[in-house]
């Protein structure tokens, strides 16, 4: 790493659209921002690992996703991965200082080809960081086998049992456990109180993490951040609210949410008026816990909740794991101009270890609009490479969009951290 070089690895990005006015003043200020971040770090430890979706209107650049259980560690570029290791084994040492052998715990949905190549390729990362990698399973009775395509290797998943207040393999002790299972449907018995340290913290599955108390953290941490900076600190969030308590099927409810979302868009459109931008409001509405895309639609002005059809309402009552949604978060939309080479629809999805961002790809969906959710049945995968000749982006570099990617990234995993604290 240079003298001038920053925590964040410098990735080919696409140039459409061009440079906003946002982008350019995050890049402008990048020595003060910089010390800003530096400054948080102190107080505010980052999510071991986390994901953060994207979206890039121009007028605004926005996260509108925080998993703190990624699934696409196999989408990182080769290039990249280098620097993920070097970024994990800090992440894990500082997690557990004398930790030497990690249970990697793994989602349930093993017939998932793309999951697994994923799960490869964290177990892969882990193991190159120097740590001894055994990947458990909660619901598995007996040894499984799973065969990665891509990384052409078998990976055997086995069964786990607790010791006193020790998760086991047979003839295997770990000295820290990574969770990758969201643990959607609940934290099961045999997590709890345990001796070794775990990461991310079950609390934090989405049994019990709420998207609006996520953005609710990051609101306070980009409007503190901004006006430190001296910017508009809406041009990186979108304005949001919850509705509770509600039932798509039986219309319990969607009264209130209908009424919320009127509010909100009469909110999003004096934001629009007050710094002329000629758009019209859309919402993204979301099951307030999941992930997957399960439980999402998007809302325009004219449309209502009080006219969905049946097949519409029924989208929007499960989520993963055919659990129930009975909240959500209206949240403000924010349009796609993001193209590939391709000339499609895509949005950056930007992957951070600890407090270093690693690497990112483009999600894309051939048929789908700049307004649509792209995290749906067709979509795939372009992975940014590095720029080996200059692999970290620098002070002096004026023009890579990735830096400012990695600001609101890095903005995203510092409310994540807040989220974590609740916990501690």
């Amino acid at each position: 790493m240079t003298h001038h070089a920053l925590p964040v690895v410098n990735l080919q990005m696409s140039q459409t659209p061009s440079m906003s006015f946002i982008e350019k003043e995050l890049l402008k200020n990048k020595v003060k921002i910089e010390q800003w971040f530096e400054a948080q770090w102190q107080h505010i430890a980052p999510p071991i690992m986390c994901s953060v979706d994207l979206r890039h209107a121009g007028f605004k650049l926005a996260p509108v996703d925080t998993n703190l259980f990624p699934a696409g560690f196999n989408n990182l570029h080769p290039s990249v991965w280098p620097y993920a290791v070097k970024a994990l084994k800090t992440a894990l040492t500082a997690e557990a200082p004398h930790a030497h052998t990690i249970l990697l715990i793994p989602e349930d949905h093993t017939r998932n080809e793309f999951y697994n190549q994923s799960l490869m390729a964290l177990y892969q990362l882990c193991g190159q960081a120097g740590f001894n990698v055994r990947v458990g399973s909660l619901s598995l009775k007996e040894p499984q086998s799973i065969v990665s395509t891509t990384f052409k290797q078998a990976l055997t998943i086995e069964p786990v049992s607790r010791l006193d207040d020790r998760l086991v393999l047979d003839d295997f002790t770990p000295d820290l456990i990574i969770l990758n299972n969201d643990l959607s449907a609940g934290i099961p018995l045999i997590l709890e109180h345990l001796k070794q340290p775990i990461a991310p913290l079950p609390e934090l599955g989405w049994a019990h993490r709420l998207k609006s108390k996520h953005f609710t953290c990051y609101e306070q941490v980009v409007d503190r951040f901004a006006g430190d900076i001296g910017l508009l600190s809406w041009r990186l969030k979108s304005l949001f609210c919850a509705v509770d308590a509600l039932d798509f099927m039986t219309q319990q409810k969607l009264d209130d949410a209908q009424i919320k979302a009127q509010n909100l868009f009469k909110a999003i459109q004096y934001h629009y008026t007050s710094v002329a931008i000629n758009e019209t409001p859309f919402l993204a509405v979301k099951a307030d816990n999941g992930t997957y895309g399960m439980g999402v639609m998007m809302l325009q002005e004219n449309e209502s909740f009080l006219k969905l059809n049946r097949k519409q309402r029924t989208k929007m009552s499960t989520r993963k794991g055919n659990q129930a949604i009975h909240q959500v978060i209206l949240q403000e939309g924010v349009a796609s101009l993001e193209r590939t080479t391709a000339a499609k629809v895509a949005e950056p999805v930007v992957y951070m270890i600890g407090k270093e961002v690693v690497g990112g790809f483009y999600r894309v969906h051939d048929s789908r609009g700049m307004q649509d959710n792209l995290n749906t049945p067709g979509m795939h995968f372009e992975p940014l490479p590095l720029i080996e000749d200059e692999p970290f982006i620098t002070l002096e570099n004026q023009s890579n969009r990735f830096y400012a990617y990695s600001v609101v990234a890095r903005l995203a995993a510092l409310a994540a951290g807040f989220e974590k604290e609740a916990y501690r």
